[in-house]
C-alpha cells in the first residue's frame, strides 16, 4: 500500500467516524466542487445537504445546529460517477452460467431468429450483489444496465435501465433498448450484415401495421410489437453497439427514417461522422484505449476518437469492452485516457456525471452538483481522472455509504498480523474451524 493510499483511508476512517450511518442533514465545506453543470469547478466552495438533497451551493453556508459538517481541506467533490453499460447485479461470475441474468437465448443456436424487445433485464437485478459495494467505494453510483445480444438469438437484446448502486431493487428512469449491428452481429442475421437492415425494416413494419401478427413470416409477439413501438417517433432511447463508420453512415439515416433516438456504444470509427452526429444529437459512449484494428469494423480507430469528437459539438461518455461489470471502477482511466489524448478535463468529468446522466433520462436527479439534485455526492483524495486516487467517502441521498466491500472484508481478514495463541502461527482465518 503507497503512502498516498494509507493517507487517504486514515483520512476516510475520519469521515466515516464524524459521520453517522445515516446522516441526512451534512454540510460540506471547503470543497473543490466539480459541479458538471456551466458553473463549471467551484474552489472552495460548500455543498449543503438536507433531506438527501441538494439545498445549496456556494461559500460561507449557514446551516441548522444538527447538521454534521465536513472539512473537505480543498479536495475534489463530484457527483457520483456513472459506471458504464454494465451488467452489475446481473452477474456474479461471468463464467458460471447460473450467476448470469443478461441475455435472453430463446431460439439461440437454431435457424428461427427470436426477437424479443420486451425483455427486460431490470427484472432479474439483485441489489445485494457483491459487485454493488465493489464498485460504490469507488465512487461509482448507477449504472446503465445492458441486454446483451451477443448470447442471445437476436439483434435486438432487450430492455434496460438506470439502476442506484444504494441498494434499491428497482430502476429510475425510462428503459432503454440495446440493437448491436455489425460484425460482431453477423451471426445473429445470417452472416450478412445488410441483412440487419433488412430485417429491422420488417420489424418496424410488423410495428406499423403493414406486417399482419399472424403472419407466418412475423417475427414478434404481441408484447414485442408494443414494447418496440415505446421507441418510434422520437420515445425512447435506443442504445445501438456499432464501430465502422459505413455501418454508423447507414444507422444515422435508418434512424431518421423512422425518427429514433438513437445512442451509440463503441463507434471506434464514429469520429469520421462527428460533424453528422453532432447535427443529429447522437450521444456516442466510447472506449478511448481502442487504438489498434481489433477487427476489421475498427480498422480507423484512434486515441483521439472522444477529443474529436467532442470538438465537433458530439456529447461524449464512456463504455468498457470485455468484463465491464467488474471492472465498471476503471471508467474513470478511460476517461483520464481521453483527457490525456486531447478531451478537455471538464468534458472527461461530464462523461462520467451529465452525459449519460441525459442521454438516459435522469438527468433531472443525478449527474451533476445542483440545488434540488439527489445528494450522491464523492469526496475524492486528489483528481478523480487519475489512477492514484481514491474515493475517500461516498454519499447517497445524503447517507454516508460504509466505505467497505467483500474485497476489503477479505483483504483485512488475511493480512491481519498472527498471534502466538493461533495455530501454527497462521491468522485464524487459515486455522481449522475458521
Amino acid at each position: 500500500m503507497t503512502k498516498a493510499v494509507l493517507r487517504a483511508s486514515v483520512i476516510a476512517a475520519g469521515i466515516a467516524l464524524a459521520l453517522p450511518a445515516f446522516a441526512q442533514n451534512i454540510l460540506i465545506r471547503h470543497a473543490t466542487v466539480h459541479t458538471a453543470t456551466a458553473q463549471g469547478t467551484l474552489r472552495n466552495a460548500d455543498v449543503l445537504v438536507s433531506g438527501g438533497v441538494i439545498r445549496a451551493v456556494g461559500t460561507d453556508l449557514s446551516a441548522a445546529a444538527n447538521t454534521q459538517v465536513i472539512d473537505a481541506q480543498g479536495r475534489p467533490l463530484t457527483p457520483t460517477l456513472f459506471g458504464g453499460i454494465s451488467e452489475i447485479g446481473l452477474e456474479e461470475v461471468s463464467g458460471e452460467k447460473s450467476t448470469v441474468d443478461a441475455a435472453v437465448g430463446l431460439g439461440a443456436g437454431t435457424k428461427q431468429m427470436t426477437v424479443r424487445p420486451e425483455f427486460d433485464v431490470t427484472l432479474a437485478y439483485n441489489p445485494d450483489s457483491v459487485l454493488v459495494p465493489v464498485e460504490r467505494i469507488e465512487g461509482i453510483g448507477w449504472t446503465l444496465l445492458g441486454a446483451n445480444t451477443t448470447d442471445g438469438g437476436s439483434i435486438i437484446g432487450g430492455q434496460g435501465g438506470v439502476m442506484r448502486l444504494d441498494g434499491s431493487p428497482d430502476p429510475i428512469g425510462p428503459r432503454v433498448l440495446f440493437v448491436n449491428l455489425g460484425s460482431d452481429a453477423a451471426e445473429l442475421s445470417g452472416n450478412s450484415r445488410a441483412a440487419q437492415w433488412m430485417l429491422l425494416d420488417q420489424l418496424i413494419d410488423e410495428v406499423r401495421g403493414r406486417i399482419a401478427p399472424d403472419s407466418n413470416m412475423a417475427l414478434l409477439t404481441p408484447a414485442g410489437r408494443a414494447a418496440l413501438a415505446k421507441y418510434l417517433d422520437g420515445g425512447g432511447r435506443v442504445v445501438v453497439g456499432v464501430h465502422r463508420a459505413a455501418d454508423i453512415r447507414q444507422l444515422l439515416r435508418w434512424s431518421a427514417k423512422h425518427h429514433l433516438r438513437i445512442a451509440i456504444a463503441g463507434g471506434s470509427e464514429a469520429w469520421k461522422l462527428a460533424p453528422q452526429l453532432a447535427a443529429a444529437k447522437v450521444p456516442v459512449f466510447v472506449n478511448p484505449l481502442a487504438n489498434l484494428p481489433a477487427n476489421f469494423d475498427e480498422i480507423n480507430a484512434t486515441m483521439e476518437n472522444a477529443a474529436r469528437l467532442r470538438a465537433a459539438g458530439v456529447a461524449v461518455s464512456f463504455a468498457q469492452e470485455g468484463d465491464a461489470s467488474h471492472n465498471a471502477r476503471k471508467i474513470r482511466q478511460l476517461a483520464g485516457n481521453a483527457v490525456a489524448n486531447g478531451l478537455p478535463w471538464e468534458d472527461g468529468l461530464a462523461g462520467l456525471t451529465r452525459v449519460p446522466a441525459e442521454t438516459f433520462g435522469v438527468g433531472d436527479s443525478l449527474g451533476t452538483i445542483a440545488v434540488g439534485k439527489r445528494a450522491d455526492l464523492v469526496l475524492w483524495s486528489g483528481d478523480p481522472l487519475e489512477v492514484n486516487t481514491v474515493a475517500l467517502q461516498v454519499w447517497m441521498d445524503g447517507r454516508a455509504i460504509p466505505m467497505r466491500s467483500r474485497q476489503t472484508e477479505l483483504r483485512d481478514r488475511y493480512l491481519r498480523p498472527a498471534t502466538p495463541a493461533e495455530a501454527g502461527g497462521m491468522p485464524r482465518a487459515y486455522s481449522q474451524g475458521e
